[in-house]
């Protein structure tokens, strides 16, 4: 096969590569939510009798080209506060049951929704707070160039547990490298990830610590 050929065949594979990628996020999305409905409703139950209302965490985060969209999630923390009425460390805040959800990805399960709507693929970078917009270098806000993901290649290559610089630039290279191989590669190897219970957090954070940029510090990210 020549060049020319070998350059029309990647055309053709790219220009099939995001509607077969969106066909699949909607079907697996409404099969997942329809199997999971169980599942779905035990935990809020436990979500309610543990920490009560709301169930759902809902946040603005950044997608596609970084357009603000309300994210969903199974609310983990509590809204504990100290004396001065600011809220507590995560640390303190995020429950037993809480952590047993970020351990197993379920407190994850409501960014169906989000994949239904279109807000998010099964598979991108993870979505980001909006206020991290104007922190980001040029090569760091690369990864808005794709709709964000409830897993990434980030997110096997070591989630919570590596530095936000190191999270951004496994971002950009799946942005450059994106396809429908990776794709389900990156599902399969998130099973495993899952069931590891590996990267849920940073060595002496509960979660993840703020993204303060260059020169400026952001907001608390609390889920």
């Amino acid at each position: 096969m020549n060049d020319k050929a070998r350059g029309a065949g990647r055309q053709r594979q790219s220009a099939l590569y995001a509607p077969i990628k969106r066909l699949v996020d909607v079907a697996a999305s409404l099969a997942l939510l329809v199997v999971l409905l169980p599942v779905f409703i035990v935990v809020s139950v436990l979500v309610a009798v543990g920490m009560g209302f709301p169930v759902f965490f809902r946040q603005m985060r950044a997608g596609l080209g970084g357009k603000p969209f309300l994210m969903y999630k199974f609310r983990t923390m509590s809204d504990k506060r100290g004396g001065d009425g600011r809220l507590l460390p995560d640390s303190d805040r995020l429950s037993k049951l809480g952590g047993i959800m970020r351990a197993t990805s379920i407190d994850e399960l409501p960014e169906l929704l989000n994949v239904v709507k279109g807000d998010m693929s099964l598979v991108g970078p993870r979505p980001l707070l909006t206020e991290y917009l104007g922190l980001y270098t040029s090569h760091q806000n690369r990864r808005h160039e794709v709709s964000p993901g409830i897993t990434g290649w980030a997110q096997i290559n070591g989630r919570n547990a590596i530095s936000w610089e190191e999270k951004f630039d496994l971002d950009v290279w799946y942005v450059d490298n994106r396809s429908t191989w990776l794709d389900a590669k990156i599902l399969l190897l998130t099973v495993a990830k899952v069931f590891r219970r590996e990267g849920i957090s940073q060595a002496g954070d509960a979660t993840m610590p703020r993204f303060r940029g260059e020169t400026r510090s952001a907001p608390d990210e609390r889920e």
